[in-house]
């Protein structure tokens, strides 16, 4: 418990410092800002693993697949690039949402700030289902794992297709909730009209922004859980991985058309993830196999798009939008 409790502390800390002391005002975070920030989350992220090691190593916590120190360290930086990989297409459709309701560079890290803290808490209650049912129902394994492949082709058959949020049933659910302005007033996601509180584009975009995340966990997660069941290295890898994605939107958003190949690194992680569920009961496949399959994916995916590079209106369009200079 001490452990848990001291994870989420450090975090809290993280986000405050975050929100009110290196971003406090409004700017427009330009790629070397987040090349920086990028670098940090990175960083954190990785030498948790020591503290990872420490932590199994002394028996500071429980350990119910009696994993070696090692074992969890080596799960844990697996289940991290994992859950890092699959946010490249967060970014893409977050970039997406923005262009749509025409959110201000300078506006929208306060917009993924409470996006994140809005996933730290749906991503623990999905975790704690998702582990429970691993560990409660053998055969769920089958399930995530057909899932995962499902997705793995669904992705690989659907990837030119632009996401459009004003389509969605994510967006004509929110509009349901509340009335919405499309007026900006500032950072302020609700102002005051003739009486009535009413939604800024900021809050409709932040509404989009955290339902499209949760359906994006339904990968993410089953796809950790193929890792490990431990319900700490599951919570502690997918979250920081989540903290870092603000600053990786800013660093990466610039270079989505670079790395139009990645998508297929993706649909291989998956899809190996998923075969991995499926024949979890069967074959034994070892920590390193998993993390050497992610890298050589995600390796090759660039070396691709660096050799093969072709024009994707699309993610020139939201280049584009992105480099727009500040306005309002």
């Amino acid at each position: 418990m001490v452990v848990w409790v001291s994870f989420i502390i450090l975090v809290s800390v993280f986000l405050v410092l975050d929100l009110f002391v290196f971003n406090r005002k409004a700017h427009v975070i330009d790629t070397k800002e987040a090349s920086k920030y990028t670098a940090l989350w990175v960083g954190i992220a990785l030498a948790f693993t020591g503290g990872v090691y420490l932590i199994y190593d002394n028996g500071w916590i429980a350990n119910p697949d009696n994993l070696t120190a090692g074992n969890a360290a080596l799960k844990y930086v697996t289940g991290y690039l994992i859950e890092l990989s699959l946010s490249v297409d967060n970014i893409f459709v977050i970039a997406v949402i923005f262009r749509s309701f025409a959110i201000p560079l300078k506006f929208q890290h306060r917009v993924l700030f409470w996006g994140i803290v809005g996933a730290l808490f749906f991503r623990a209650v999905m975790i704690i289902f998702g582990v429970a049912l691993i560990n409660q129902v053998s055969w769920m394994t089958y399930v995530f794992g057909a899932f995962l492949l499902y997705t793995a082709f669904n992705m690989l058959t659907s990837h030119d297709e632009e996401f459009d949020p004003e389509k969605s049933r994510v967006y004509r659910f929110a509009r349901k909730l509340f009335p919405v302005t499309d007026q900006l007033d500032g950072q302020k996601m609700f102002v005051v009209k003739m009486g009535k509180r009413i939604a800024t584009p900021l809050f409709l975009a932040l509404i989009v922004i955290e339902l499209t995340d949760i359906l994006f966990a339904l990968d993410s997660i089953p796809a950790i859980l193929a890792i490990t069941a431990d319900p700490f290295l599951v919570f502690s890898s997918n979250i920081l991985a989540i903290m870092g994605l603000r600053s990786m939107y800013f660093f990466l958003s610039n270079l989505l058309d670079k790395f139009q190949y990645i998508h297929y690194s993706l649909v291989a992680i998956l899809a190996f993830v998923g075969v991995k569920l499926i024949l979890v009961h069967h074959v034994h496949f070892p920590e390193w196999l998993s993390l050497a399959v992610i890298c050589v994916a995600l390796g090759l995916g660039m070396l691709f798009s660096s050799l093969y590079k072709t024009d994707k209106k699309d993610r020139l369009d939201v280049k584009e939008s992105l480099n727009t200079k500040k306005t309002g």
